[in-house]
């Protein structure tokens, strides 16, 4: 039986070792795949994204149709850990009729550490003042994906 123990021991480690490479590549695909997550409204945006863990803000897309007139557009952190923590992370000074959003964020920005990746609880809040109310239409659109 000893002499079994030496075979046991590197079929344990070579299973554990299939393992790990299938996490690890599991792990990249996750990484990849982007969540869209999307709003439509006539009044002011109002909206958080979030997931139930570590994220990365991908894209934010917005449509604007009807209606005249533009205003700001502010994208912030609504954190976990409490108000104080709360951050303003881009403002874009004119959004709205004939002004669509189509905010990418860059590999080189989203690579580790960076300030696009949030933790769970955390949440991205889209903020904008429709200046002709109910009648410019907006649709939102944000890309989200699991963190590494």
């Amino acid at each position: 039986m000893p002499a079994d123990l030496p075979q046991i021991l590197q079929t344990a480690q070579d299973g554990f070792s299939t393992q790990e490479n299938e996490l690890a590549e599991s792990r990249s695909r996750q990484v990849l795949s982007v969540l869209s997550i999307t709003a439509t409204g006539s009044a002011d945006i109002d909206e958080t994204f979030q997931l139930d863990c570590r994220f990365r803000l991908v894209f934010v897309r917005c449509h604007f149709t009807g209606g005249e007139g533009t205003a700001s557009c502010t994208l912030s952190i609504d954190s976990a850990a409490g108000a104080a923590y709360d951050t303003r992370l881009f403002t874009i000074v004119k959004a709205g009729t004939n002004r669509d959003i189509n905010l990418r964020i860059s590999p080189e920005e989203g690579a580790e550490p960076s300030p696009w990746t949030f933790q769970a609880g955390d949440a991205v809040r889209i903020q904008w003042t429709n200046p002709d109310s109910g009648s410019i239409i907006w649709g939102l659109e944000v890309g989200l994906a699991i963190a590494s």
